[in-house]
């Protein structure tokens, strides 16, 4: 596990003070993906890079509405700290906020100094310990989808897709934007750093998509991560609300979150490209593929992780419900492009939005691992459209089945670590059953007035 940045921090100050800072946000992920942050004066930061910043270890668990969901460690514990130090070697300006940098912490029991378990940076740091052991480097490449939404009084949610122009998918400019959100984002972004390459307007009104360029796994959860920060803090500025819900509306498609997957030898080569190969993948690749459709139904979990997003699923919504696989197919759970050599590597388009980066790519390696390590091969790829249930097993269609699908799977849990599966099932089985007790709009209109 690399440890934070914790040279003398004097050259930061200097050079931070120098470009008109004088206060850093340090922020880390909780366990469903939500930042979590403390904004320091910078006279105050070589105290924080030496003692830490305390935060509530409860915090990694609490609920989008403030609740502490009682995870080990938590409330049972007496709610307890961690201690964040900042990871200076990620400090970087934000564009939008002037006289402030951001960088992410590292969170560490402060009494054994070992990272808490629910720590989803750290899960993912395990995983790659794991990949460094088999010889390979997992690279990874993000895509992120989202929808902006403007202030609607007269809606029931107070909030409606910005715009709600249909039909404009793969477009760019007013038409579909009208405010040029964008071109104002992605310009941000580019100057955040954090390797913005591409965007355009989605399937749906008010909806779009920006790619991320592929880099080592980690650095590119930190950017996924920062990335989705950035976007719902640049909605806030327009008055807005950018929001990374699985599917929103009901009359609109969901959001995806898909990741291309490649692994690098030792000799910085692509490990799943060869020309002589079936399909030009090599026997590395082919068995990592393998590996994610074996484990499919327990990586729903991490990658489809809230209540909401099963409501993706279904025909016809270039969302995959079927565990299958297709050459440069969309409708296909793993997509592999067309691509060879330094460009070979595989699309896991399972994922929503609404998951979490690190979780998301930390259970697509393990899972890839555990196929190298089985040494299987995938089943043949699907021809056509696909969305034959003839053809392929069905996903788990809902967030319990989902959940029991990962706490069955004992060779992903034990990639991912027991202490760290438990604390991801009570959290979400704890989301489960506030859902379930809680009386929905649908309800009402449904039974109310009949009944």
């Amino acid at each position: 596990m690399s440890a934070p940045d914790t040279s003398d921090v004097r050259p930061h100050l200097n050079r931070l003070a120098e470009e008109g800072i004088d206060v850093v946000r340090v922020t880390y992920p909780d366990l469903i993906g939500i930042d979590r942050a403390r904004d320091v004066l910078l006279h105050s930061l070589p105290a924080a890079q030496e003692h830490g910043l305390a935060f509530c270890r409860a915090v990694y668990h609490t609920s989008p509405q403030g609740d502490v969901v009682p995870v080990a460690g938590g409330l049972d514990a007496g709610l307890p700290d961690i201690c964040v130090r900042p990871d200076l070697s990620t400090l970087a300006p934000l564009p939008w906020e002037p006289g402030v940098a951001w960088c992410l912490g590292e969170a560490t029991d402060p009494v054994t100094g070992e990272p808490a378990a629910e720590s989803p940076r750290d899960l993912l740091r395990t995983v790659l310990a794991r990949a460094a052991e088999a010889g390979v480097r997992p690279v990874i490449g993000p895509e992120l989808e989202y929808f902006l939404l403007e202030p609607a009084p007269d809606r029931p949610t107070g909030w409606r897709r910005a715009p709600e122009t249909a039909g404009a998918v793969y477009t760019a400019g007013l038409r579909a934007d009208p405010h040029n959100h964008l071109l104002h984002t992605l310009r941000r972004l580019h100057d955040l750093g954090i390797g913005v390459i591409t965007g355009n307007h989605e399937f749906d009104g008010g909806q779009h998509e920006i790619n991320l360029t592929h880099s080592d796994a980690l650095d590119a959860a930190d950017r996924a991560f920062r990335f989705k920060a950035a976007v719902k803090e640049l909605a806030r500025q327009e008055g807005k609300l950018a929001t990374f819900m699985a599917k929103p509306f009901n009359d609109a498609g969901g959001s995806g979150f898909h990741l291309h997957l490649s692994f690098e030898d030792a000799e910085g080569r692509n490990a799943f490209d060869d020309p002589a190969g079936t399909h030009g993948l090599s026997p590395t690749a082919r068995h990592a593929l393998a590996g994610v459709l074996a484990h499919a139904p327990a990586l729903a979990a991490l990658a489809n992780p809230t209540v909401n997003s099963y409501k993706r699923f279904g025909p016809d919504t270039l969302a995959p419900w079927l565990i299958d696989w297709g050459l440069d197919k969309r409708s296909a759970m793993v997509r592999v492009p067309p691509e060879r050599g330094s460009g070979a590597r595989i699309e896991l388009r399972l994922g929503d939005a609404s998951a979490n980066p690190y979780l998301l790519i930390a259970g697509a390696i393990a899972a890839a691992l555990l196929g190298v390590q089985d040494g299987k091969e995938p089943p043949a790829p699907i021809e056509g459209y696909g969305y034959d249930t003839t053809k392929a097993a069905v996903l788990p269609m809902d967030l319990p089945t989902a959940l029991d699908a990962l706490e069955a799977d004992t060779a992903l849990t034990e990639a991912l670590g027991k202490d760290f599966t438990t604390a991801f099932l009570t959290y979400k089985r704890n989301e489960v059953e506030r859902f379930h007790r809680h009386v929905t709009d649908w309800e009402f209109t449904e039974y109310a007035y009949h009944l």
